[in-house]
């Protein structure tokens, strides 16, 4: 018994001392990378998304050491340069790199070489800088980046020559006033564009301005918008206009956008959505109309088969009718809702009838609570 023990307890050490190739399981999606920080779990979860699940990692001659810039870390093709204090993008980046971040420096601009040689990059984080000019030819060299993240700078127009293969750009938080025809030209593969936070207006989008995009996602929230912008792609799934200074949702402003899921229209000046308008978003999930300006609930949302979640806090409602939210006849409606909020609204509860939430899943999806002046 005892050699046999030994025996067992010998494999045991040997297998924790044997060097293991698996990385560990994290759920894999698009969205797991929607997070506007780039810190070292998100850079390598990032990783495991761009080597498509591998398992496997790359093992590199023991005499092969690749030149890191003074003051970086260099590991695994990441190259982290942030909270440096750097004044420009460092030389000597290591060819290979699949992920660069200089998040949190002092650089001003960005020149024709600043990334030169660096074809196999494939996430750069540029947030939290003072950028302000970026030479057209920066971004040539970067023929397989699919995410930059160029949040929090100083930028007044889109970039120019954007990677063809970028799937997700994060340029909120910039002094950004103007998109122009064409500004997005050529980016077929792009999914995701987060905008908001940019002092931009209505007139600000020239016509053509998101022409040949395919977005799922496009958020331009906190800026200066007072209506629904025109000519935004039609393929959209969630389109956030949250925090800006939209005065009515009109007939024809949602008649192009039959395939969202989710619509963001929450801190607005929003006094009246014109009748039909919300016929056009047959398909629509979740619709956020908390905090405006509203007298009653918007007319059609009995009519929307797929509608599971409304957001009417906090606004203006008086009186909470029968029919406002589910449809006469039985069975017309494919999905119960499961989550209605009223709270924040002179509206008292006990004044609605019962038969009002018929569709609701849940009676504690319904959230009413108390309106104060």
């Amino acid at each position: 018994m005892l050699p046999h023990c030994s025996l067992l307890l010998l494999l045991c050490v040997v297998q924790l001392l044997s060097p293991s190739s698996a990385l560990p399981f994290e759920q894999r999606g698009f969205w797991d990378f929607s997070m506007d920080s780039m810190d070292s779990g998100n850079i390598m979860t990032m990783m495991r998304d761009e080597e498509e699940g591998s398992a496997v990692e790359e093992t590199l001659p023991t005499d092969v050491f690749p030149i890191c810039p003074f003051g970086c870390q260099c590991q695994l093709k990441i190259v982290q340069c942030s909270d440096l204090g750097l004044t420009e993008v460092p030389r000597n980046i290591p060819t290979d790199t699949k992920f660069l971040d200089l998040q949190n420096n002092h650089i001003t601009e960005l020149n024709e070489n600043d990334f030169k040689g660096l074809t196999n990059l494939y996430g750069l984080s540029l947030r939290n800088n003072h950028i302000s000019k970026v030479h057209p030819r920066t971004f040539i060299p970067l023929k397989h980046m699919q995410k930059l993240y160029f949040s929090k700078n100083q930028l007044t127009t889109i970039p120019k020559n954007l990677p063809a293969s970028l799937v997700e750009l994060r340029i909120h938080e910039n002094q950004i006033k103007k998109v122009a025809a064409g500004a997005f030209s050529g980016l077929g593969n792009m999914n995701c564009i987060e905008m908001g936070a940019n002092p931009i207006q209505n007139s600000g989008f020239e016509p053509g301005a998101f022409k040949g995009l395919k977005l799922n996602y496009l958020r331009i929230s906190e800026a200066k918008l007072t209506g629904v912008p025109k000519d935004l792609p039609d393929s959209l799934h969630e389109l956030h206009l949250d925090h800006n200074q939209i005065q009515a949702v009109e007939l024809e402003d949602l008649s192009r956008y039959k395939n969202l899921y989710r619509l963001g229209l929450g801190f607005n000046h929003i006094r009246n959505i014109e009748n039909g308008s919300l016929s056009y978003l047959p398909r629509l999930r979740e619709l956020h109309l908390d905090n405006n300006r509203l007298t009653h609930v918007p007319k059609g949302l009995a009519d929307m088969k797929y509608l599971q979640v409304v957001y009417l806090h906090v606004n203006n409602i008086k009186k909470v009718d029968v029919n406002d939210f589910c449809p006469r006849g039985f069975g017309m409606k494919r999905t119960f809702y499961n989550g209605i909020s009223l709270f924040g609204n002179p509206v008292n509860y006990w004044e609605v009838q019962p038969a009002t939430f018929r569709c609701v899943s849940d009676r504690l999806a319904i959230q009413f609570g108390n309106y104060k002046k």
